[in-house]
C-alpha cells in the first residue's frame, strides 16, 4: 500500500517537471569517456564533460588501477576508520598533501561528500556560515546540514560579504565559496575574501573543483595560482574531474584533518574507495604535476573558443575550461540542444534548479582532448543557430 502511495507521489511530481520543461533523463554511453563518445548510436563531439584534461582514458592511470587491483582486489570492505584504510588510500593523502603544499589531505568518496561532510564538522548551532549564492549544490547541503546560521551574499561580492561578517554576531563564521563557479565559469574574488575574512576573524573553505589540474602553474588551482595556499584554511579538490578518476578530498592542516576523520559523517560512515582508484587517482597527480602539456593543450583550447565566442557577439571570460551559452528558457534550451546533436555536438542543456529561473543554458565544457576541429565546428554550429542573435 505504501509502495503504491509513493508511486502516486512520483507521478505527480514528475508530471510537474514534465509540464516545465524540467525532467531529467539518462543517456549511458555506448564508449569511453572522451571527445568523441557514442550516445544512441551516434558518435558525438562531447562537450558536456569535466575531463578537462583527458585522462579519464588514460593507459597510465588504467595500468595504474589494474596493478592496484590485481594487488588488493575490488572492495575495501568497510569505512576506513573499521578496517578500509590501505597503504593506498595513505600513499593518495601524501601525494596530494605534496600536490596541494598542505599539512594533511583527507580523502573522501566524491567532492559531494566532502563538502556535505566537512562544514557541520566545523560549525553548528551558535556559528554562522557565509555561502555565495551560485556556490555548488555540495556546500549549499553542506550549510543546511551543520544548522549553523547560513547568510548568502551576492555572487563573488566581496564587499557584501565584508558587510555581512561585520553585521553577524557568531560563535564562529565559516565563508564558503567555489574557487571556478560550476555552469558560469567565472572565477572568486579570492584576495578580497581572503581580506575580508582576516578582518573579521573567519575561516575560509574553496572548492577547486573545476580549477584542479586545470589553474595553476602546477594545476594545484587558483589558490596556487593567487600564491595564497597557505592562507586559506581548507581546500576541497576533486579526483573526478581533470584528474580522471573519482573521489574528493580537503587539504588543510593536521588538526582540521583529524577533526574531519573523527567529526564527518560521510567519511566515518561510508566504505572507503577502492584501492584501484587511489592508485589511479595517485598516477593522475603524478601526470598533471611533472608535465604541463595536457594543461597548456586545453589552454590553447580555450582561448581559441573564447575568441569564437566574441567573435559570435557572446560574452567569453576566458577564465577556465567552462562556457555557459545562454538560451532562457528550459523548452528552448532543450530545443537548442537537439538542433547541437544533429549536427554532431552533445552539449547538453543545464535547466533549473542548477541554474537561476530563465537562464538555462548550453554549457560547453573543453578538454584537452578537443581538437580545433572539434573547436570550430561547435563555433560554426552556434553561429548557424543564431545564439549570436539570442535565437
Amino acid at each position: 500500500m505504501s509502495a503504491g502511495i509513493a508511486s502516486a507521489w512520483a507521478r505527480e511530481d514528475l508530471e510537474a517537471l514534465a509540464g516545465r520543461g524540467l525532467r531529467r533523463f539518462l543517456e549511458p554511453l555506448e564508449s569511453p569517456q572522451g571527445a568523441l563518445v557514442r550516445v544512441g548510436g551516434e558518435t558525438l563531439i562531447n562537450f558536456s564533460s569535466n575531463d578537462y584534461l583527458g585522462l579519464a582514458t588514460s593507459p597510465t592511470l588504467r595500468a595504474a588501477a589494474i596493478a592496484a587491483l590485481e594487488r588488493q582486489g575490488v572492495g575495501t570492505g568497510a569505512s576506513r576508520v573499521v578496517v578500509g584504510d590501505s597503504t593506498a588510500h595513505q600513499r593518495l593523502e601524501a601525494r596530494l598533501a605534496a600536490f596541494e603544499r598542505s599539512e594533511a589531505v583527507l580523502l573522501f568518496n566524491t567532492g559531494f561528500a566532502a563538502n556535505t561532510g566537512t562544514i557541520p564538522a566545523l560549525v553548528g548551532s551558535g556559528d554562522a556560515v557565509f555561502s555565495d549564492a551560485l556556490n555548488h549544490a555540495s556546500l549549499v547541503d553542506g550549510c543546511r546540514l551543520s544548522r549553523a546560521r547560513t547568510v548568502v551574499y551576492p555572487h563573488a561580492d566581496a564587499e557584501a560579504l565584508a558587510r555581512a561578517l561585520a553585521e553577524t554576531p557568531a560563535r564562529r563564521k565559516l565563508v564558503v565559496t567555489d574557487t571556478v563557479f560550476s555552469m558560469d565559469g567565472d572565477v572568486a574574488p579570492l584576495r578580497e575574501i581572503l581580506a575580508a575574512c582576516r578582518e573579521h576573524g573567519a575561516a575560509l573553505m574553496v572548492d577547486e573543483a573545476h580549477a584542479t589540474g586545470v589553474l595553476g602553474v602546477r594545476g594545484a588551482g587558483l589558490c596556487e595560482e593567487l600564491g595564497i595556499e597557505a592562507e586559506v584554511d581548507l581546500r576541497v579538490g576533486t579526483l573526478s574531474k581533470a584528474l580522471g578518476c573519482l573521489g574528493g578530498y580537503v587539504a588543510t592542516s593536521r588538526a582540521v584533518a583529524d577533526l574531519l576523520l573523527n567529526r564527518a559523517r560521510p567519511f566515518v560512515f561510508s566504505t572507503s574507495l577502492p584501492a584501484a582508484l587511489c592508485a589511479a587517482a595517485e598516477a593522475a597527480v603524478e601526470e598533471v604535476e611533472k608535465d604541463d602539456t595536457l594543461r597548456a593543450k586545453l589552454w590553447r583550447n580555450i582561448r581559441r573558443f573564447a575568441k569564437g565566442l566574441r567573435e559570435l557577439g557572446l560574452p567569453a571570460e576566458q577564465r577556465s575550461a567552462i562556457f555557459p551559452v545562454i538560451i532562457g528558457e528550459p523548452d528552448a534550451a532543450i530545443d537548442a540542444a537537439r538542433r547541437c546533436r544533429e549536427k554532431g555536438l552533445l552539449v547538453k542543456a543545464i535547466r533549473p534548479p542548477t541554474v537561476p529561473e530563465g537562464t538555462s543554458r548550453l554549457r560547453f565544457c573543453l578538454s584537452a582532448a578537443h581538437t580545433e576541429g572539434h573547436l570550430d565546428l561547435a563555433l560554426e554550429v552556434l553561429r548557424q543557430l543564431g545564439v549570436h542573435r539570442g535565437g
